[in-house]
């Protein structure tokens, strides 16, 4: 442990002598002290109550005879084997790398030896400056902490090199073992448990365990929460009430089926672009990501722009929904609200927006209606949407056939597919911010997190229709139809080239889940003027990023097509703050004629209730 208190520099002067002596009596009596009873009663209630999270987790699995283990836990065995018997199946090469790895740890080994005999010694390993796990000065200062960190990191990059020197794995494996040997990472993070994790230790001592006795409380009631699987709470959601302080742009529901409500925004300007626009939000996630607290709302800002705006908030399905496919959801999403938004408003076209898989179903549905040839839009935005999936990004590591049918077994037995695993695998690519991060503060520190609104929308989660999300698996990230012009939906064969519309297509820097350069390759399949712009931060933040924040910037560019994402940044032009008035200035030049603001709903659709709506506040 580093000492607390460090001896006087100068020892022949009386005064700084007393004030250090002054300052170490007030520190004692300032301190906590450690309390062995009531440490060793909470480590007992932290073991009961960790006891309760055990009965939490096996609860729903009682009575079920010989459970078979999740499929993800069988792909990374799976996938680590193959790995594992490149190396081993060759005596010479096996004895290459168990030489090479023991010289590494006996290098190690013989620097922390020197270090503790008082040498200095440049560090074996060390890790990234930005690595906020290992940021308490303990990892470095402490030698048996310090010993522990480069022992782990020195293992993480010896995994990473058995995976990147493995000859013969084709890309699809190699890519997947690279992602699972990261996850396998950083859960064995030593700053994920206590006896390893300096600053959780001495919270530890300092509260007498007490953070653990909260901790497993909490950990006991995520499990709960997620009926017998870890939802980990990344949220406050006491002061975040959908209705209350979030999704509170006034409007009404005006229109709804068994799978979307339709929501008419409530006009903040005496007149209006004359074509509406209607919003076609991803139905993996609740339309309100664009519609948090007033300060961050997109929707309300385009309502104070001027802009008549409809949304649709997709049905939370259940089992009964299991057979709705990609095709209904186009005929009963965006197409029946466009059916409805002109008898209200009486205009034919729309404004049209699609956020990440909304923006691929929107796409399918101009390709659909340039097919039949039928006059509907005015024009398309995307907000970090792929139409092509050559360069879809980490979430391929899920996409294979035998990954998708051993899927589709499981979505046909249950109807759909829980959201609980859909949000689990978008935290996967960002693990230590969205999974460890927690863990080690909600569970270990027993700190509960603060309110903050989008990772509240992050947690809440929503199912998926087998029939639904199985064609969009296999036709867009396992076979890749719609950019090469065969998918077919509802009898009809696609073809992006018809698509005549304009086109805003946005994508985000740091996008995990829509990768920059996907979004730029896949801009050049529309038959129309694209315009590609490249938005600060990531999926979720460079998407809502209001002008008043001004935070990040984005990037202009006529060129796209083929082009490496780097060679575009080179021409591109940087512009200070949100892309949101760059867009609001796009869409006037495509249709900047103005009426009187619309009242909402009319005498054939009156209002339904208000807004956001029932559909959005039912819960997985």
């Amino acid at each position: 442990m580093t000492k607390m208190i460090d001896r006087p520099t100068d020892t022949k002067t009386a005064a700084p002598r007393s004030s250090s002596a002054d300052t170490r009596q007030n520190s004692s009596q300032d301190a906590p002290k450690f309390n062995p009873e009531a440490f060793a009663m909470n480590l007992a209630r932290a073991m009961e109550t960790s006891g309760q999270a055990l009965a939490a987790y096996l609860k729903p699995r009682e009575g079920v005879a010989n459970p078979k283990p999740p499929n993800e836990i069988t792909e990374v065995i799976k996938t680590i084997s193959t790995v594992a018997n490149y190396w081993l199946s060759d005596q010479a090469r096996a004895a290459e790398v168990q030489m090479k790895m023991g010289k590494a740890y006996l290098d190690l080994w013989g620097n922390a030896m020197r270090r503790m005999a008082g040498e200095t010694v440049e560090p074996t390993i060390e890790a990234a400056p930005r690595d906020k796990r290992f940021a308490d000065p303990e990892w470095k200062s402490n030698q048996f902490f310090d010993f522990l960190l480069q022992t782990y990191l020195l293992t993480t990059k010896m995994a990473n090199e058995l995976v990147r020197d493995a000859e013969g794995l084709d890309p699809h494996t190699r890519k997947k073992a690279e992602f699972y040997v990261q996850q396998i990472s950083n859960a064995i993070a030593p700053s994920n448990f206590v006896m390893t994790n300096p600053e959780l230790l001495r919270h530890t001592v300092a509260s007498n365990g007490d953070n653990l006795v909260r901790g497993m409380k909490m950990l006991a009631e995520d499990i709960t929460a997620g009926g017998g699987n870890l939802r980990i709470r990344q949220s406050d959601p006491d002061n975040l009430v959908v209705g209350v302080n979030m999704a509170v742009t006034p409007g009404k529901v005006i229109f709804q089926n068994e799978i979307m409500q339709l929501i008419q925004y409530t006009p903040s300007t005496e007149n209006v672009l004359r074509t509406p626009l209607l919003i076609v939000p991803p139905w993996i996630n609740k339309f309100y990501i664009l519609d948090l607290r007033p300060e961050k709302s997109y929707i309300k800002w385009c309502v104070d722009q001027g802009v008549t705006v409809f949304v649709i908030s997709w049905v939370n399905p259940d089992k009964t929904l299991s057979q709705k496919s990609f095709a209904d959801y186009m005929h009963q999403g965006p197409l029946t609200a466009m059916d409805v938004i002109e008898k209200v408003t009486g205009e034919l076209k729309v404004h049209t927006a699609g956020y990440c898989v909304g923006g691929t179903l929107l796409a399918s549905t101009l390709a659909w209606l340039a097919e039949k040839r039928r006059q509907r839009v005015a024009s398309a935005t995307f907000f970090a949407a792929q139409v092509d999936f050559t360069h879809a990004g980490d979430l391929m590591v899920f996409v294979d056939e035998a990954q998708i049918s051993a899927l589709e077994k499981d979505m046909l037995e249950a109807g759909v597919l829980d959201g609980g695993k859909m949000a689990m695998a978008f935290n996967m690519l960002r693990s230590n911010d969205l999974i460890w991060s927690y863990v080690v503060s909600n569970y270990l520190k027993g700190q509960p997190p603060s309110a903050f609104d989008l990772l509240h929308w992050n947690s809440d989660a929503t199912r998926m229709p087998a029939a639904n999300h199985s064609f969009y698996l296999r036709n867009c990230y396992l076979e890749n139809r719609l950019s090469t012009g065969s998918m077919v939906l509802d009898d009809t064969l696609l073809d992006l080239s018809k698509v005549k519309v304009p086109i805003y297509n946005l994508a985000t820097k740091e996008d995990h889940i829509a990768p920059a350069q996907s979004v730029l390759y896949g801009s050049q399949f529309f038959g129309g003027p694209v315009k590609y712009v490249l938005s600060g931060s990531g999926h979720i933040a460079g998407v809502v990023n209001p002008p008043a924040a001004n935070k990040y910037q984005y990037w202009t560019n006529d060129a796209i097509g083929d082009i490496p994402l780097d060679e575009w940044l080179k021409g591109a032009q940087e512009h200070k703050g949100s892309w949101w008035p760059d867009w609001r200035q796009w869409l006037a030049t495509i249709d900047a004629e103005q009426v009187a603001a619309r009242s909402v709903g009319s005498e054939a659709f009156p209002p339904i209730e208000d807004a956001p709506g029932s559909y959005v506040r039912v819960r997985a």
